[in-house]
């Protein structure tokens, strides 16, 4: 097995996530309510099908993880402790203080080394092409080492695309959580291979992105935060919305509340904002409370002289989570034979609005699918044929033919990550675009 990744082994998403994963694992829960919290959030577009075999595995997935050495927060007598997200009506989110993407990714990073006599790690080595061959069946792809400048032809029986969102590229000039290396390159070349999409319309934007310090603009403060009690209010000091609401309601209420009612506070560099009063947190459960269930937003804020247990962060939407992607089956399998994806960089599940806690747990249980369904089709005897990128000529012919075809390479890989702002104040020298 190759696992080829664009940065480091870990560079993820994933490695981001702080505010915990959903499972329907305690006495007042199942996944039964589970499912119908993911179809209410995503506005009833959801594909079922993905809901019913999230939701169901998600159990699972807490057994498994645990028992590979994942942390997760528990009280003295060694049960879990879980707590309300956006749009739940039961508390199931597991979490490892505000780091639980880390603690995850930590130790299946571990797992995945310790059998290096199988898996074989590819970094700063993206996939830029899927290649097919004379049937149609997915046989690979093609490889960049951003190192050595060198291109690899890597042919696999089965492929699974994990390759995550489309953050980076900044829709809308929002800012934003995602790693560097979201730039939807998976959905770049199952496109171009002729894979079927969906919801490509719907992103997700977080409600409560960092607007000051200038800083830490754009990076997510969890949703925990107002699991645990804390509240939106505007410049009079005044809640405006009920902090628990699903993403994209919660999110529209402050651009409204910032931009429509003209009832938020406005940073030194103009930036829009509105107050997320996390000195609540330590009021409802106790001093030191907000010290040691939000380690990391504790020290993030520290570094610029702001204790977050004693003042509030001033927060906006940032853009968050692409909701669209490639569209699978129960399976992880694409409209292409051989070719399976998972994680944000397929869509269906989510509908056109994401739950909190559902992405982690969305990449783990497709994951998984995917692994099983790649392994087994490869026991079978997949066969392949002539490899080719024939799709890849007769996709550029089509852009020619139809005038679509404005010179943007893609996938981007890495594109110019300097904002407008800098851009203006830049020399007159082109940053390379690799």
């Amino acid at each position: 097995m190759i696992l080829s990744t664009k940065l480091r082994q870990g560079d993820s998403n994933t490695v981001m996530a702080e505010g915990g994963i959903q499972a329907a694992d305690q006495e007042p829960d199942s996944p039964y309510y589970h499912y119908l919290d993911v179809i209410g959030g995503g506005h009833f577009s959801n594909t079922h099908e993905l809901v019913a075999a999230m939701a169901n595995d998600a159990p699972m997935i807490i057994e498994w993880l645990e028992s590979l050495g994942v942390m997760f927060d528990k009280y003295p007598d060694g049960r879990m402790k879980v707590r309300h997200g956006g749009g739940t009506c039961r508390k199931r989110m597991h979490s490892a203080g505000d780091m639980t993407g880390a603690e995850i990714m930590r130790v299946l990073r571990d797992e995945s080394r310790n059998h290096d006599e199988q898996i074989k790690i590819l970094s700063f080595s993206p996939a830029i092409e899927l290649l097919l061959d004379d049937e149609g069946k997915c046989a690979g792809a093609i490889v960049n080492n951003m190192e050595t400048r060198t291109y690899l032809v890597v042919k696999a029986k089965t492929t699974v695309l994990a390759t995550g969102g489309t953050g980076r590229l900044h829709y809308r000039g929002f800012a934003c959580t995602n790693h560097y290396g979201a730039t939807g390159d998976g959905l770049v070349m199952a496109y171009r291979a002729g894979a079927k999409l969906c919801f490509m319309d719907s992103v997700q934007y977080h409600p409560t992105g960092t607007a000051f310090p200038e800083q830490n603009v754009g990076l997510l403060v969890t949703e925990k935060v107002r699991g645990l009690g804390a509240q939106l209010v505007n410049i009079e000091g005044n809640q405006f919305v009920f902090p628990l609401e699903p993403r994209d309601v919660e999110s529209a209420a402050i651009i409204r509340e910032c931009l429509g009612s003209e009832k938020g506070i406005t940073t030194p560099t103009g930036r829009p904002g509105v107050w997320l009063d996390s000195p609540m947190i330590d009021l409802l459960h106790g001093e030191g409370t907000v010290k040691r269930e939000l380690p990391a937003k504790y020290i993030q804020f520290q570094r610029f002289g702001i204790d977050i247990a004693k003042f509030p962060m001033l927060v906006y939407p940032t853009l968050h989570y692409q909701n669209g992607g490639i569209w699978i089956d129960e399976q992880s399998g694409t409209s292409i034979p051989n070719l399976f994806a998972a994680g944000e960089t397929t869509g269906g599940v989510h509908g056109r609005n994401r739950l909190m806690g559902n992405s982690l747990l969305d990449i783990l249980v497709f994951g998984r699918r995917a692994g099983f369904a790649a392994a087994k089709a490869v026991k079978a005897g997949t066969k392949q044929g002539t490899l080719s990128l024939e799709h890849v000529s007769k996709y550029g012919q089509t852009l020619s033919e139809t005038g679509l075809d404005r010179g943007v390479k893609s996938p981007m890989i890495l594109p110019n990550y300097a904002i407008d702002e800098v851009k203006k104040r830049r020399w007159d020298v082109k940053s390379p675009v690799i």
